[in-house]
């Protein structure tokens, strides 16, 4: 008799990121038998602060996020999935990658993971109170003065917002030794400075999925967001009462959606594992194009596979999320991933942050910016 493989796995505490990893898992196990994979999972803080390095000897599988790969390329925590006989199958997955989610997950000429979720910030509004998303700053702003934004703006968001809006017009982000130059950085955070000002402070307090639940579960909740990683869960039918309508994120002038972060998530495999062939294996058959147009996202997932943003069944669900978003995903930018960028992320965001609270002026935040670059590149 063959012997009983039972793998482990981490992921973050969310319909999204939960859910799609218990029904492949047990799809997976009804084709392999004597193979079980639980999952563990944890609030998405909490699985953002915890190391990978506590993860890798704890998990055969984790859900990981793409700027930590640096890191991981360092300290051989993860198993490689480049030149174990998969190549092939590699070069399918790269050719079928919404945007850069894909080679995200390649450093050093190595691939650590494969990508499940693909998520950048796109806009989001209440079909039953807006026809249309703006697609120009200038009419974002128009609308906040109504009372009508609002959108994500705890710490690591108000950092992605800063550098996408700063991507938006081609700004060079750390950029040799420098984090950004004075002037456009001083322009981007004036911008949101003079939004911030417009709508409920508890905007400050948010993350998307806080945004999305606000807008999708009260009536008078703001009717527009113009930036927040999106959620497929809130456009389909039955999740909240409000169902909302995704949309390209709005570009600064006629410029379009280019330059929003990109995020997402895709699957590792602990080079501690006992059983990595079959945890390698469970990897690569979630990121496969089947697996992702159908059980992945039937149980809630946000493939991060082109074929299923492509598929009538999975657009038909979302009302077109895929479709509406996907100029947005195709022209996103990959954040820096070096060793020791997690570090600035961390410092940045509580820099911008306080920026916008008003605790600090534009020209310290952007002088303590610079320094967290710098001290973060050592």
């Amino acid at each position: 008799m063959a012997e009983a493989v039972h793998l482990t796995g981490m992921t973050w505490d969310h319909s999204r990121g939960y859910d799609p990893m218990v029904a492949t898992s047990k799809a997976y196990a009804d084709t392999h038998p004597g193979v079980t994979i639980t999952w563990e999972k944890r609030s998405l803080q909490a699985f953002a602060d915890r190391p990978i390095e506590e993860m890798a000897h704890t998990y055969d599988l984790m859900v990981i996020d793409h700027p930590h790969v640096g890191e991981v390329a360092r300290n051989g925590l993860l198993m490689a999935l480049d030149g174990i006989g998969r190549d092939d199958e590699l070069k399918t997955l790269a050719a079928q990658s919404v945007g850069v989610s894909h080679p995200s997950y390649e450093f050093d000429g190595r691939q650590w993971a494969l990508a499940i979720d693909a998520a950048t910030p796109v806009a989001a509004f209440r079909p039953d109170r807006l026809d249309a998303a703006p697609t120009r700053w200038d009419e974002v702003v128009a609308l906040a003065r109504k009372g009508e934004v609002g959108f994500a703006l705890i710490p690591i968001n108000a950092l992605m917002t800063f550098m996408g809006l700063a991507r938006n017009q081609d700004v060079p982000i750390a950029d040799g030794d420098t984090f950004i130059a004075r002037d456009q950085g001083r322009q981007v955070l004036d911008r949101m400075r003079e939004i911030v000002a417009l709508m409920d402070p508890r905007c400050l307090t948010l993350d998307p999925i806080g945004i999305y639940e606000w807008m999708g579960r009260t009536a008078d909740a703001p009717a527009y967001s113009p930036f927040g990683y999106g959620y497929t869960n809130y456009s389909r039918d039955g999740y909240c009462p409000f169902p909302l309508q995704f949309a390209d994120a709005p570009g600064i002038d006629d410029n379009g959606p280019r330059g929003t972060v990109i995020g997402g998530t895709g699957i590792a495999v602990s080079a501690s594992s006992r059983h990595r062939d079959v945890a390698a294996d469970y990897a690569f058959w979630i990121a496969g194009a089947e697996c992702q147009r159908g059980p992945f996202f039937a149980a809630g997932g946000q493939p991060g596979n082109a074929v299923a943003w492509e598929d009538e069944a999975c657009n038909a669900a979302t009302r077109d999320f895929f479709r509406a978003t996907r100029r947005t995903l195709e022209t996103a930018w990959l954040r820096p991933r070096y060793d020791g960028y997690m570090r600035l992320q961390d410092r940045g965001g509580d820099i911008v942050h306080a920026c916008l609270r008003g605790e600090i002026g534009v020209e310290e935040a952007l002088d303590r910016l610079q320094t967290a670059f710098r001290e973060t590149r050592k």
